[in-house]
């Protein structure tokens, strides 16, 4: 949960929203493939909840807040012969992009780990 002060009061945001919207951000990127589990406690969640859905836009993202700006990670698959820092660097600006325009919170890293090749 990340929370933002403002003149009018707080205004909290839930870590399944940047998830989302992150994911949905990487997967428009040409090249890429999918998400990646980045951790044991998403691959159980992701048997447990889609059972076979391809919707996993979550899925190996993790967003943590420090001061009011964000890092996000993401663990992407890729397809196979194109250029990994092309995508990874268009991955980086929209992501990027989109998170800052849909919040109004400054993004201070984006990590983007490729964990497969398709």
């Amino acid at each position: 949960m990340i929370k933002i002060e403002n003149p009018n009061g707080y205004i909290e945001i839930t870590n399944n929203y940047f998830a989302n919207l992150v994911g949905r951000a990487a997967q428009s990127c040409f090249g890429v493939t999918g998400m990646v589990n980045s951790n044991p406690y998403q691959s159980i969640k992701s048997v447990i909840k889609n059972k076979g859905s391809k919707d996993n836009l979550d899925q190996g993202v993790v967003v943590k807040s420090d001061n009011d700006k964000l890092t996000i990670e993401l663990h992407i698959s890729v397809s196979y012969g194109v250029n990994i820092n092309a995508i990874v660097e268009s991955i980086v600006n929209k992501v990027r992009y989109t998170v800052e325009e849909a919040t109004d919170l400054q993004v201070s890293k984006v990590n983007v780990y490729v964990d497969a090749l398709n």
